[in-house]
């Protein structure tokens, strides 16, 4: 098996990878997905979430209000911390479970946008990179994410730095390009990795 930790830039494109690495056999463990489903109606994650902080946190169904909460947590880092030590050990001991669960000589591909920001980098056999320049990057962000300018520049601004995420990166796939060939770049990649993966003989 083979672990690989995959992360870029809010609008680098790194969805898309992921998307393609999946087409051609990634199993993909997806941390923001995981960290949804740990804190849904019904699960102990969420009971623990609102022991925290409160009913207020709850929408009127019953589930998570995320702006709610994000709003509470992002103004402070106390409380920031408290809501990940709630939910950052169970998408963790999810996380493990699906790769349990992988084959033998399997890729697979961890999705983790804050890898760099929170030195995951030692726990893959491979960091992956998604990179674009910031006009690229901002582009996106408005023309396809519908943002402001300023919101994008903002969200761009409080992570980290792109010669940072290109210092722990094994790989960097450059997606300042067209489809078609962000297409062929992650096909040579994921030879390259199913490679690697390949059981060595004895």
């Amino acid at each position: 098996m083979l672990k690989v930790g995959l992360t870029g830039g809010i609008g680098a494109g790194k969805s898309e990878v992921s998307r393609l690495l999946v087409e051609h056999g990634a199993v993909l463990i997806d941390a923001d997905r995981i960290a949804r489903e740990v804190v849904a109606p019904g699960t102990p994650g969420l009971a623990a979430v609102v022991e925290a902080f409160g009913d207020d946190v709850l929408a009127a169904d019953g589930s998570l209000d995320r702006p709610k909460l994000g709003a509470i947590v992002f103004a402070d880092p106390e409380r920031l911390a408290v809501l990940n030590s709630i939910v950052h050990p169970l998408v963790g001991a999810r996380s493990r479970e699906l790769e349990e669960a992988a084959a033998a000589d399997a890729v697979v591909v961890h999705d983790v946008p804050l890898l760099t920001e929170n030195g995951l980098a030692p726990l893959y056999d491979l960091v992956i990179v998604v990179d674009a320049g910031p006009a690229t990057q901002l582009d996106r962000l408005v023309r396809l994410r519908g943002m402001t300018e300023e919101d994008a520049r903002a969200r761009m601004a409080a992570q980290a730095t792109r010669e940072q995420r290109r210092a722990i990166a094994d790989i960097v796939i450059d997606n300042d390009v067209p489809l078609e060939e962000l297409r062929r770049r992650v096909k040579d990649v994921w030879e390259e990795l199913v490679r690697r993966a390949a059981p060595r003989p004895e």
